[in-house]
């Protein structure tokens, strides 16, 4: 009492006698100011954006992720970057870099990929946060593709949907199929399927551990590619990085016919591995469409990538 008796005799605000308690509050918002201020600006560091950069790509940034798109080359994510650290091979040689969308099965259209889904420009709209191209309607499929890109902040997450529309005057069946370009640089790829599912078998060294299969890639002369029927995601390791993309689990019944859920695809050498997913195989009338989903996730990840349960346990979470 006696303290406070002696505050009050000398604390003054603004040339007006103010009692201790009084100053005690004044204190504590300050304080409360202070904590807002401080937490307005990490949250202005970190915040999600839609931005163009100066070549006019388009910059999805999400916290430390930063994914660009260029519309004007098919729609391809060019980068996936966490921080400074990228992901996604950087080839300039044709169909050897970046992330692209195709129509499954394969056997409809064979080689080279669909212009107008691939290589042609596609048309951007914006709407907040998603940002939407669209392609044009293929000559020999009648079918046209969009991709809505959107941030989830709460999940440190990428999300992309596919849609194919039918744009012709007959029904056609088609399934959605992703592909992601990363180096060849010793990384383990590994996913949920049993080993006995990954076709052909004995192609690729796949191995069974902790509940998943694992591949550390490795170089040969020639291509190869594996099928699989996995459990709704997939996961690549290498050089600090964990990539996992989560998409719609399917049963052995519902991909395009000798396709897979889950494809993976190491070129000669040691040069690039295509991560691969595809969607349900489904009936589309003229003018319906079907959408399909992928979220992507990169963190860092520190130590040799080898499998392991710890490894399982951050893909789970």
């Amino acid at each position: 009492m006696l303290l406070e008796k002696k505050v009050q005799n000398n604390l003054a605000v603004d040339g007006k006698v103010t009692t201790f308690a009084e100053t005690i509050k004044q204190l504590q918002r300050m304080k409360q100011l202070l904590t807002l201020l401080l937490f307005v600006i990490a949250v202005g560091c970190t915040a999600a954006t839609v931005e163009k950069d100066a070549e006019g790509r388009y910059c999805l940034k999400n916290g430390n992720l930063t994914m660009t798109i260029d519309a004007e080359k098919g729609g391809k994510i060019l980068s996936f970057k966490y921080g400074d650290q990228e992901i996604i091979s950087q080839s300039r040689w044709p169909e050897s870099f970046g992330s692209t969308f195709w129509t499954s099965p394969q056997k409809e259209w064979y080689w080279p990929p669909v212009p107008e889904y691939d290589k042609k420009p596609y048309t951007v709209e914006e709407n907040g946060d998603v940002l939407k191209m669209t392609s044009e309607v293929s000559d020999k499929l009648k079918c046209r593709i969009s991709k809505a890109f959107a941030i989830d902040e709460k999940d440190k997450a990428i999300v992309i949907t596919y849609s194919i529309i039918n744009e012709g005057d007959e029904t056609r069946k088609v399934a959605p199929w992703e592909i992601t370009r990363v180096q060849n640089v010793g990384g383990l790829i590994f996913f949920d399927a049993p080993l006995d599912s990954i076709k052909p078998a004995g192609l690729m060294n796949f191995k069974e551990a902790n509940g998943a299969v694992w591949y550390q890639a490795d170089e040969a002369n020639e291509n190869r590619k594996i099928n699989a029927d996995g459990k709704g995601w997939l996961a690549y390791c290498a050089n600090g990085l964990l990539l996992v993309k989560r998409f719609e689990d399917l049963d052995a019944s519902q991909p395009a016919p000798d396709e897979a859920e889950i494809q993976v695809y190491v070129n000669r050498g040691k040069s690039y591995i295509e991560l691969e997913s595809q969607g349900a195989y489904t009936a589309l009338k003229p003018k319906e469409a079907l959408s399909w989903t992928v979220r992507w996730y990169l963190m860092p990840y520190e130590g040799t990538p080898t499998p392991s349960a710890d490894l399982l346990k951050l893909i789970k979470k």
